[in-house]
């Protein structure tokens, strides 16, 4: 209604606004041509006048006719106000009133000298770039005794005030046609506004209703059609709010149990698209709900095995789970379960796809394989030597002495690092389930430094190997102080194992500055030996359990291939980093970053 009451405000508008309009133009263009025409008598009345004063057939060189007739231009030109030219019968121009003639084209082809020369007087209008504005130039024939064609003389003025009068008689026109339209668009819109009113208000109701705001209510005050129209509406509207409330309540519902499930879910309805994607389905697959929702499944940005088994899911109707790895956007496994939904009367209608991410349950289960695995194989090597060599003394090396004492010896130490390597397992064990919390309390660094390197002098010294310390003072960190202990007597037995006889092992401790500032300041502690070095490819698993560069070399210094697991997690209690540089032949370091104040 309200578009029927503008369009008929416009259409009453128009053509009164057009009716003065093409009035007002031709009254223009009939005031401009008449004052043009009127401008154009006088000025040929003028060039009469000069024509009949004034000597225009002097005869000489142009040196001297030049500075004659320009100097008659300008004379006249202080009486008519306008601009004198004359110019000789050939088109050169010998003087004028405003240029000097000398520089001036030759006027020959000009329109009012062409029509001059043909009907008596010629005529043009043209703008002037000296002016910079529209001039009315007027030209006559000068006739010498004879009764021939001597020269032009002619007048040019400005058209200014025309255009003037002009824009004064548009500026008028204007205002009163704009008036007009104000009065006829007032009206007219009253007039509609009183017919269309209520109609309109049911409408604006009705779309309120459309766009789900139930509590839109239509204003009704007769008893006609209308009003009864407008109860009907206010009814349905009634009933629509207390239907969509529930719809809400049960869409908020299965809208927080679908965004807060660990599972992905993804539904394409019959028509192949997307139709349904809870918040883990972007975090599985690595894509925004905006690049999967409404898109058709083979044709969104999604992985390609899922859309394999979406296709095979449509195409034989059945329920299908395999497990897949992904590699975008980071590599997993997931368990995927498609299952084709059926209406009431069997027709199928789309397919609901749900992602179970089961990396972390796969990677515990490789982890406790691989730990079997290689506990087994770390137990029963020296479980073997010991048995060997008893069932060997037994069958009668007891009465070799020098035998028994050497297969005693090696008993002793398998017994030992067979003790070792149990209890490493027990500490990395309670160390990765957090029964032992951390003991903290504020520690000096090179205290604790100094100690650790006491304790391993007597190994060190076996080897003939140097150890060092360079440690700023005064080192304060909080921390615990065993935990901080056992750290760096791990890295310096792995580094004094690694190490030739001769070599040197050394410890440096500095604090550094950090980009949280004052706040997150932090200590560095290196552990530097000049051992074989670790080859590149195996520093990225230097900190697994059981996993050795040299297993052989690893075995006959007694270690166990838990050390630095144990250091990884020590250095991760205390939300520290560390990290290993290293390069065969030429020693390793082992690098530790460890806050002065614990988070």
């Amino acid at each position: 209604m309200h578009k029927f009451r503008v369009r008929l405000t416009v259409i009453l508008m128009i053509m009164i606004g057009g009716s003065m309009l093409i009035a007002g133009v031709f009254m223009a263009k009939l005031l401009e041509d008449s004052h043009i025409k009127e401008l154009e008598s006088n000025l040929v009345r003028e060039l009469r006048v000069m024509e009949t004063m004034g000597d225009w057939n002097r005869a000489g060189e142009e040196e001297f006719l030049i500075p004659y007739y320009t100097q008659q231009a300008q004379r006249l030109k202080q009486y008519t106000e306008a601009r004198v030219t004359y110019i000789r019968e050939d088109g050169q121009v010998l003087g004028d009133s405003d240029e000097n003639p000398a520089e001036m084209d030759n006027h020959m082809n000009r329109a009012e000298i062409t029509q001059a020369m043909k009907e008596g007087a010629g005529y043009t209008i043209r703008h002037s770039n000296t002016l910079e504005r529209n001039m009315l130039y007027a030209a006559i024939p000068v006739k010498d005794g004879r009764g021939e064609v001597s020269g032009y003389l002619r007048l040019a003025i400005s058209l200014e005030q025309v255009e003037q009068t002009l824009r004064h008689l548009w500026l008028f026109l204007l205002t009163g046609l704009l008036i007009l339209f104000a009065a006829a668009g007032i009206i007219s819109y009253r007039i509609a506004r009183g017919l269309t009113r209520p109609i309109e208000n049911i409408t604006q109701v009705a779309q309120q209703i459309t766009n789900r705001n139930y509590k839109a209510r239509v204003e009704t005050q007769s008893l006609d059609e209308v009003g009864q129209l407008g109860q009907a509406i206010n009814r349905m509207a009634d009933s629509l709010q207390m239907q969509m409330n529930r719809i809400l309540e049960h869409e908020g519902r299965l809208k927080g149990v679908l965004e807060n499930m660990g599972s992905g879910i993804l539904m394409v309805d019959k028509d192949q698209r997307i139709v349904l994607v809870n918040r883990s389905v972007e975090d599985i697959l690595g894509f925004s709900s905006s690049e999967l929702y409404g898109k058709k499944y083979n044709e969104a940005k999604q992985q390609f095995e899922l859309t394999k088994l979406i296709q095979e899911c449509i195409e034989t109707n059945k329920y299908i789970r395999e497990e897949k790895i992904f590699y975008y956007p980071v590599e997993r496994i997931l368990e995927i379960s498609l299952s084709p939904i059926l209406q009431a009367g069997g027709e199928w209608s789309g397919v609901l796809v749900v992602l179970h991410d089961i990396t972390a349950i796969r990677r515990l289960e490789r982890m406790r394989s691989e730990f079997v695995a290689n506990v087994s194989h770390e137990l029963k090597t020296p479980i073997a030597a010991v048995k060997g060599f008893s069932e060997t003394l037994l069958a009668g090396a007891l009465d070799d002495r020098e035998t028994a004492k050497s297969f005693l010896q090696i008993i002793f130490d398998e017994s030992e690092r067979l003790n070792r390597l149990v209890g490493d397992i027990l500490e990395l064990s309670k160390i990765e389930s957090k029964r032992i919390p951390l003991q903290l309390s504020p520690t000096s660094l090179d205290s604790i430094i100094e100690k650790s390197l006491q304790m391993m002098e007597s190994e060190a010294a076996k080897k003939k190997i140097s150890l060092s310390m360079s440690a700023e003072e005064n080192l304060y960190l909080e921390a615990d102080e065993d935990r901080i202990s056992q750290i760096l007597i791990n890295l310096l037995a792995n580094g004094i194992n690694y190490t030739p006889e001769g070599g040197t092992v050394s410890v440096k401790a500095e604090s550094i500055e950090h980009e949280g500032g004052m706040d997150d300041e932090r200590i560095r502690i290196s552990i530097k030996d000049s051992g074989i070095g670790i080859p590149s490819k195996d520093l990225p698993r230097i900190f697994e359990r059981f996993y050795r560069v040299d297993k052989a070399r690893s075995r006959s210094s007694g270690g166990t291939g838990l050390g630095l697991s144990i250091v990884k997690h020590l250095v991760d209690m205390h939300q520290g980093t560390i990290r290993v540089e290293s390069e065969v032949g030429s020693g390793t370091e082992f690098i530790i970053e460890l806050p002065v104040i614990h988070p």
